[in-house]
């Protein structure tokens, strides 16, 4: 279940991937004046405004998220019976990560294995 999270948490990653980079842009530019002097100060200009572009979408980023967490419904997880977010008709815990939806439609709860022989009992006539 590693890298599988809620969407949710999904999107506030991408907001801190864009900020991680944002600043690592802008860091890496202001390096440019210490190895290239008078000559990186191009180099740093460039580097610091593609950062600060990153770090807007990152603003942008949370700031969906969290328009988006105020319209999720609220559910009780089933697995380990904290109050989660959901968006949409299926999503996973924000803690325990467990796969959960409000389509019936949609639910693997049985195996087929489980499915069939209870199938087999209910036709199969008591003796």
């Amino acid at each position: 279940m590693f890298g599988k999270s809620s969407k949710i948490n999904e999107f506030r990653l991408w907001g801190l991937v864009f900020t991680l980079f944002g600043m690592g842009l802008m860091i890496l530019g202001t390096a440019g004046i210490v190895f290239w002097g008078q000559a990186g100060k191009v180099f740093a200009a460039i580097f610091m405004v593609i950062g600060m572009i990153a770090m807007l979408a990152s603003v942008g980023v949370y700031f969906w998220a969290g328009m988006l967490s105020t319209s999720a419904r609220i559910i009780t997880c089933p697995e380990c019976g904290r109050h989660t977010k959901m968006l949409g008709k299926t999503d996973r815990c924000m803690y325990c990560k467990t796969k959960m939806t409000l389509d019936p439609k949609q639910a693997t709860d049985l195996d087929e294995t489980e499915e069939l022989n209870e199938t087999e009992e209910i036709t199969q006539p008591q003796a």
